[in-house]
């Protein structure tokens, strides 16, 4: 079963396949199945131009692993893992050459 965990949209900046992109959304996710748990963060740089239009295109994207073991969803090792999300995204915003402003969140942060 696959959760997002924590999902918010918020301002940013990259150019990507030649493309700007002045959004991003950021995730934390959980996947489990038999026993084993893994948590993912995730950043997506999108093109976006209207406060309505959330086309979130998928071409400048980057993940990383920050858990696998056997378990399931704990709100312990999730509020752990949120503490890291931030620097972790950042490492992955670099990579893809961006760099997301997290004092400019566009929505609302959505938990599960």
């Amino acid at each position: 079963m696959v959760v997002d965990i924590y999902e918010r949209y918020f301002n940013a900046d990259c150019i990507f396949n030649d493309v700007q992109r002045r959004a991003a959304i950021v995730k934390l996710t959980s996947d489990s199945e038999a026993g084993q748990i893994r948590y993912t963060v995730s950043v997506n740089f999108f093109p976006f131009s209207d406060p309505e239009d959330f086309a979130v295109s998928y071409d400048a994207y980057a993940e990383r692993e920050v858990f696998s073991g056997k378990g399931r969803r704990s709100k312990k090792r999730e509020a752990a893992l949120m503490e890291e999300l931030p620097s972790v995204a950042d490492e992955l915003a670099v990579e893809l050459g961006g760099k997301v402003f997290w004092d400019a969140p566009l929505r609302e942060a959505r938990r599960a």
